[in-house]
């Protein structure tokens, strides 16, 4: 059973404190965020940035700053390049995203002598707590692939699996989602859907049980798979992982779904050697606080697996 952002926030909480440098840190959100996250335990921060900016948006909004480590670079790239150093070092467990804009903080990632490559394909989970659905769904690229090939599809699936594993889900269901359930040559999404449950039951892909193609309400409304009588599916309303054909269906649904009423969301970039927190000026302060708790909480992962 995969955890609620709660479960998930008091799990991060009982762990060692994990500390997320920022890029260009000079943001009032982002500021607030890191303020809120120390404060209930879930991260400490490094920021990096325009210290001056800094101080000046900490007076006129009150907030005490003076307990985090603060490295004055007003360059925003420079910025950018010492915050992502500090991950790639080790010193710090995630990298963030402040008021450097979201080309800036790639291309720091990318960076060949202090990036975050591990030699995977970068990919962003977005994970949402729904009123409704039991388990916690993981939308997977709503922002960063555009168009992903079956071989992306694939490096998605496995970015995608440690996230939900850390998040209480051990075998995650992934349903590779299109508008129909059957294979259709004409639509290529579900001959790659197809394509990709046979590569789970052969043991390419591992750790998950993958079922596909499947419509986005058999993959999430148990009701739905019934009246359709697809109760021999793998996957019956219950899929973790929901997999976008393109960058647009994951986009429109994201963006639909954040504005429903008493939903929670939280979003990192995979495939990095840290989590990566990429979140947009939009996002509410709770979605900046759950993307942290949710970096942390991958990050233990990520510690784990790798030892």
């Amino acid at each position: 059973m995969s955890m609620k952002f709660d479960d998930i926030i008091k799990k991060v909480s009982s762990l060692e404190m994990k500390k997320v440098s920022v890029a260009a840190a000079q943001d009032e959100a982002v500021l607030e965020a890191v303020i809120e996250a120390k404060k209930r335990g879930i991260a400490d921060a490094v920021l990096v940035g325009d210290a001056a900016k800094m101080q000046e948006i900490a007076a006129a909004r009150g907030f005490d700053i003076s307990s985090f480590e603060i490295i004055d670079e007003p360059d925003m790239m420079e910025a950018a390049l010492k915050a992502v150093k500090l991950a790639h070092d080790g010193k710090v467990d995630m990298y963030m995203k402040g008021l450097a804009d979201s080309k800036t903080f790639l291309k720091s990632i990318l960076d060949k002598e202090v990036g975050l490559r591990t030699g995977s394909a970068l990919s962003h989970v977005c994970v949402f707590e729904v009123p409704g659905i039991e388990q916690l769904l993981f939308l997977t690229d709503v922002a960063f692939m555009t168009y992903p090939t079956l071989e992306d599809k694939v490096s998605i699936i496995k970015n995608t699996i440690p996230v939900a594993n850390a998040c209480g889900v051990e075998l995650p269901k992934v349903a590779p989602l299109a508008a129909v359930e059957v294979v259709n040559p004409k639509m290529p999404c579900t001959l790659e859907a197809a394509e990709l449950v046979k590569m789970n039951e052969e043991g390419t892909i591992t750790g998950c049980i993958i079922d596909g193609p499947l419509s986005l309400d058999l993959a999430i409304d148990a009701e739905a798979a019934k009246h359709k009588g697809a109760t021999d599916r793998k996957i019956q309303g219950d899929a973790d992982i929901l997999l976008f054909p393109d960058i647009h269906a994951g986009n429109l649904v994201y963006k639909m779904m954040v504005r429903m009423d008493d939903i929670k969301n939280g979003c990192i970039l995979t495939g990095t050697k840290v989590p990566a927190i990429l979140t947009s000026r939009s996002d509410t302060f709770e979605t900046k606080v759950n993307s942290i708790a949710l970096a942390a909480v991958v990050a233990e992962e990520l510690k784990k697996n790798a030892q």
